[in-house]
């Protein structure tokens, strides 16, 4: 199993330490179109990227619990989270999960609709989805902003 990580690894981009992590994290995020606060990860480790295939990974020091109150959801994030990033959409995504009434989904594929509709989808392995308003994915700081330019939550 190591070797198949490691190969989906090979030719990365990859750096260190907390704030380094968290800067690529957000840059990463700024770039496919994800509001900042849609993985909030605490005491990242270790981040990396493959330009090629897409492939990104994210390790922190030990799994966390978020709790989205735009969403009315609690996340559930592993030590390591993985995905495959295009332009709006992760797919293929592991070590995310949400829990639903007394159950902890996993949440496979994250995709931002049309920015007209200004909702973030989340998709399980079954294909199941539920959208969110981009605003509960925000941080503040993103949704001052966005509330200055006249849109609305």
């Amino acid at each position: 199993m190591a070797l198949v990580v490691e190969d989906k690894r090979a030719g990365a981009e990859i750096v260190h330490g907390a704030e380094e992590c968290y800067q690529q994290s957000i840059n990463l995020l700024e770039e496919l179109g994800f509001p900042k606060g849609v993985l909030p990860l605490k005491d990242l480790v270790e981040c990396g990227r493959v330009q090629e295939t897409g492939f990104v990974w994210m390790k922190q020091k030990a799994p966390y619990e978020h709790f989205f109150v735009g969403a009315n959801t609690r996340v559930s994030y592993a030590n390591e989270v993985t995905a495959y990033v295009e332009k709006g959409r992760m797919k293929k995504m592991t070590g995310i999960k949400s829990k639903q009434v007394f159950l902890w989904v996993p949440i496979t594929e994250m995709i931002m609709e049309e920015p007209s509709t200004k909702k973030i989808t989340f998709k399980t392995p079954m294909g199941i989805g539920r959208s969110f308003p981009v605003t509960a994915f925000m941080t503040e700081e993103e949704k001052q902003k966005y509330l200055e330019n006249g849109n609305e939550e």
